[in-house]
């Protein structure tokens, strides 16, 4: 048995750099990871994804060249094996990086095998027993594959494999209406498919509120994508080389189905009972304000425990064990303001409670919004689709939360962010002398407008 001062299992964006962290610092430290460094953000999220979406949006904006006097001839073609083969390389080149890094510490020791534990301080991994004092679950999640009738039968993509179709689909139809699902159809919608989306729900990303749904709708639709939503009854069928999806409301001959009905947590195949490690009944494995699990010496970080499914909560998890373990602080998961964007084009950016909660929480509250094509830095590059609303508290002058879904709306809300971890009172924002011409010029604008929620 190999004796460690801590072992990690999961290598996505919390748990390596802690223990990096720990590995420069002295700590003897086993990393494991059952397939590649980096986790979803790398090799299935973020990274690629993203490297999609610019391919996608460079083919969008040159079928708009002539809005700006720039003349192309002829139709505007994509080829799906370059653009595929461009995100394949961002994924590698920063799996490669980190690679490289953990090579570069002589006291961590990169494992590739799944860690399974044999109890609260021993985990098998290649037939072999490691022991440790502290133990970091950073496991990361998978997409949920619905029960549907039909679905097991016909061939199905998922955000995981999607990334790796060096073809534009036909007709791509998406089974659900969140944000993997809109970011994937609005892409493929520009790389040259047919798309439609199909949700269960009422409307479009749900936990936003309605006049976000509402203008998201518009924006697909705008761009020529099928929005289904109260969409039940739902089932598949080959039909020949194709696949028939039907709903209580139609039927859509696709040539490819995207399955975007959320994530589930990596846990089931961990031997969490032989530890005696809590879950819930979705498989999160449950932690307290400090990440903590029911075993002591044992942590979970990003998305197994639950609380963000995103890359910069999982990176604020390291933080916040990090400190707490290392630096002698005290921070604390309900310290955290959760902020996140949806990457559809234009962008939502958001931070804190949407306008719904916020009246919800029955405190007095303050509401402004002001459309994109009043801002001039949209008007300027012809992208005036979308709006900007901020909720602030009435009595206390804390700003609650925010919504810019526009053009820059990704990165404006950072000064909202910004402000809202500070504490900052928002007339402290009013009198701001921001730089123009910037979406986030318009945040003292905002704060200006802001009034009494009828």
């Amino acid at each position: 048995m190999r004796e460690f001062d801590a072992i990690f299992i999961g290598a996505g964006q919390a748990g390596p750099f802690l223990a990096a962290r720990m590995a420069s610092e002295g700590f003897k430290v086993a990393l494991l990871e059952r397939k590649y460094l980096g986790g979803t953000c790398v090799n299935a999220g973020c990274m690629p994804t993203k490297a999609l979406v610019a391919s996608a949006r460079a083919a969008h904006v040159a079928r708009r060249a002539a809005d700006y006097g720039v003349l192309v001839t002829g139709p505007i073609g994509v080829d799906m094996r370059v653009v595929q083969g461009r995100a394949e390389k961002v994924t590698l080149d920063a799996r490669q990086g980190l690679q490289t890094w953990f090579d570069g510490l002589p006291d961590m020791t990169v494992i590739f095998g799944q860690g399974r534990f044999e109890d609260a301080r021993t985990v098998l991994v290649n037939g072999e027993r490691l022991t440790a004092p502290r133990i970091f679950l950073n496991v990361g999640a998978r997409p949920v594959i619905p029960d549907y009738p039909g679905l097991a039968e016909v061939p199905y993509l998922t955000s995981t494999s999607i990334i790796h179709l060096d073809v534009v689909p036909r007709h791509l139809v998406v089974i659900g209406g969140s944000y993997i699902g809109l970011e994937f159809a609005q892409m493929y919608r520009r790389f040259g498919a047919e798309v439609t989306v199909i949700e269960r729900g009422d409307r479009l990303a749900s936990r936003e509120d309605e006049d976000i749904s509402e203008a998201i709708a518009e924006i697909l639709r705008a761009e020529g994508i099928a929005v289904h939503t109260a969409a039940g009854g739902l089932s598949f069928a080959k039909a020949g080389d194709q696949i028939e999806v039907t709903t209580d409301s139609g039927s859509y001959t696709a040539s490819h189905v995207l399955v975007a009905t959320g994530r589930r947590p990596n846990t089931d195949d961990l031997g969490l009972e032989a530890a005696g490690i809590a879950v819930d009944q979705k498989g999160f494995i449950q932690v307290d304000d400090r990440l903590s699990t029911n075993v002591e010496g044992i942590w979970a970080l990003g998305d197994c425990n639950g609380h963000g499914a995103f890359t910069h909560t999982s990176y604020n998890d390291f933080e916040i064990v990090a400190a707490n373990l290392l630096d002698g602080g005290d921070r604390k998961l309900s310290d955290r303001i959760l902020g996140y964007a949806l990457y559809i084009d234009p962008p939502l950016g958001r931070v804190g409670m949407t306008e719904r909660q916020a009246r919800e929480s029955g405190r007095p509250i303050l509401v402004s919004k002001r459309p994109m094509s009043k801002v001039g830095r949209a008007v300027e590059k012809g992208e005036t689709l979308g709006f900007m609303k901020l909720v602030a508290d009435a009595e206390t002058q804390q700003i609650l939360g925010a919504a810019f879904l526009g053009v820059e709306g990704d990165e404006a809300i950072h000064g909202i962010i910004d402000a809202m971890n500070a504490k900052m009172p928002y007339p402290a924002l009013q009198w701001a002398v921001p730089i123009h011409p910037t979406v986030s010029e318009f945040i003292p604008t905002l704060i200006g407008d802001l009034k009494p929620a009828p």
